[in-house]
């Protein structure tokens, strides 16, 4: 099945210029975003990845297919995380002209995922549809820890709500849906040009997906235990939101929306609710917890921490004791700056703002009536695999975030897409507490059970199950998608080497008129 593309069969050529190629990658790439939230078009996460496949496998160039993967990946980025526009632009301030600029180079630079992907999958590989959904399962992994990473605009989020596929993220993670939608799409160009056998491994693959997305066990199983939840959505502009003289009128719209929640489980507040660092403020928490505590309520809040000289964008919890959980995966130029070692040696350079610090890895999970809740702040839910080491030993899980700086894009939106995904890979509640949007309840299918309107001060009321157990995906993570990809991207480049050898062979054989 693994066949190598002769030299002479995969140099045909459609008849366009290559700046039509180009132009044609590019809108493969920017109609991508379609496919996830707002707007939820599934089917095309495997229309788009189909028609770079389809590009790159009538060229045998490897320049050309890099920079068809580049145009690619620059659509991608350019439309799909163009809510970066809001918080640069409107938030920080950056002229429309820079901050134009600055999106097209984030875009560019991300591009250079598919762009190498594409490279190495035409100069190196057999350019067939196994090693390309392998290349692709690698590059969105990449995107996870390289320079810090970016994990966001993966194929596998299309899928998160749909029911018949999505029994495959607590076996595998977001990475197996992707490796199945990419793989589903490259072979229907393949049934196209009668080689119907990869279409027959695509369909046996999707069939099984949605065998076991039915028949599955519960992976994980309710403990019987529940709490009542208090998320506390505030909706503070986030232009005012850490103005000192905005302070005090912040905590006092959180103080009113909680009035009336005293005496519930659990009452929470969002990311940075309380934007003033703990040991500020100690007074005030002291008499927020003891009011909490009489009330039988436990309190949790963002905040920034302090601690040992040491800055955390932190979590607190006020329970029978105070737990505090520190963010690990920081948001680089908005919470530290990268080498800003080295900046700091160039002369006349202002001084930088000093960074939040990064929180250890495996934070046990916080206490909370009894009952452990695995935190992540933010951004950081869009990497896979710290939600997975948080989840462990948890009964649900925790997220709080301020996704003010995106305004009415679709960032928030897709967000709330991972942290759906997050809740499917690990089997558990997920609670989401925001700042203005979208505040929301999340089952351990991750479906939403209810949810805020966005931008409204609002608070949601709703119960929260425990669970117990662990998905394959909690206990092995993604690497056996990864090994797997590996391998066949190994086993593919082995087969293109094998066929070019036979073919310089049979060259030289008919060459020297040996051949019969």
């Amino acid at each position: 099945m693994l066949k190598a593309t002769s030299a002479h069969q995969t140099k045909t050529n459609s008849g366009l210029p290559i700046g039509i190629l180009l132009l044609l990658a590019l809108a493969a790439g920017a109609m991508f975003s379609l496919a996830l939230a707002p707007y939820y078009l599934y089917p095309i996460a495997i229309i788009s990845p189909m028609v770079l496949y389809a590009l790159l496998t009538a060229k045998n160039d490897g320049r050309r297919a890099f920079w068809l993967g580049q145009f690619y990946g620059f659509g991608t980025w350019a439309v799909g995380a163009f809510w970066l526009y809001t918080s640069i632009h409107e938030y920080g301030g950056i002229p429309n002209y820079l901050a134009l600029m600055m999106i097209g180079a984030m875009a560019f630079i991300m591009g250079l995922f598919h762009g190498v992907m594409s490279w190495v999958f035409v100069r190196f590989l057999g350019r067939q549809p196994l090693a390309f959904a392998g290349l692709w399962v690698l590059q969105e992994w990449l995107k996870t820890w390289l320079l810090t990473g970016f994990p966001w605009l993966f194929v596998g989020y299309a899928f998160t709500e749909v029911t018949w596929l999505n029994g495959l993220a607590p076996i595998t993670g977001v990475f197996g849906l992707s490796f199945l939608a990419v793989l589903f799409g490259a072979a229907t160009i393949e049934l196209f040009r009668h080689r119907g056998g990869y279409m027959a491994i695509a369909g046996l693959l999707a069939i099984a997906t949605s065998i076991i997305s039915y028949v599955a066990p519960a992976w994980t199983k309710p403990t019987g235990d529940k709490l009542q939840v208090s998320l506390v959505q505030g909706n503070i502009p986030q232009d005012l939101k850490w103005l000192a003289e905005y302070r005090l009128e912040s905590l006092n719209i959180y103080a009113k929306l909680t009035q009336s929640e005293w005496g519930r489980d659990v009452v929470i507040w969002p990311e940075a609710a309380v934007p003033i660092f703990q040991d500020e403020i100690a007074p005030l928490l002291a008499e927020i917890y003891n009011h909490a505590h009489a009330s039988g309520s436990s309190w949790i809040t963002g905040i920034p921490y302090r601690e040992e000289g040491r800055l955390y964008n932190g979590v607190m919890s006020f329970d029978d004791k105070v737990g505090v959980y520190r963010k690990q995966n920081l948001v680089p130029f908005g919470e530290y700056i990268p080498f800003s070692g080295l900046l700091n040696i160039l002369p006349n350079l202002p001084g930088l703002p000093e960074p939040f610090s990064k929180g250890d890895a495996n934070q046990a999970p916080l206490s909370i009536k009894n009952k452990a809740a695995g935190v992540a702040i933010c951004y950081e839910v869009a990497y896979p695999d710290t939600t997975r080491q948080n989840a462990k030993n948890s009964d649900f899980l925790l997220t709080v975030s301020n996704d003010a700086w995106f305004g009415t894009s679709a960032g928030p939106l897709q967000h709330l897409q991972m942290v759906q995904m997050r809740s499917l890979e690990n089997g558990r509640w997920f609670v989401r507490a925001t700042n203005n949007g979208v505040t929301a309840i999340i089952n351990e299918k991750g479906q939403v059970v209810s949810s805020l309107p966005q931008f409204v001060p609002a608070v949601l009321r709703g119960e929260v199950l425990g669970f117990v157990g662990s998905t394959p995906y909690a206990i092995l993570g993604h690497y056996p998608i990864l090994v797997v990809s590996v391998l066949l991207i190994l086993l593919s480049g082995v087969v293109r080497l094998t066929a070019n050898h036979s073919s310089s062979r049979e060259k030289h054989y008919t060459a020297n008129g040996v051949r019969d």
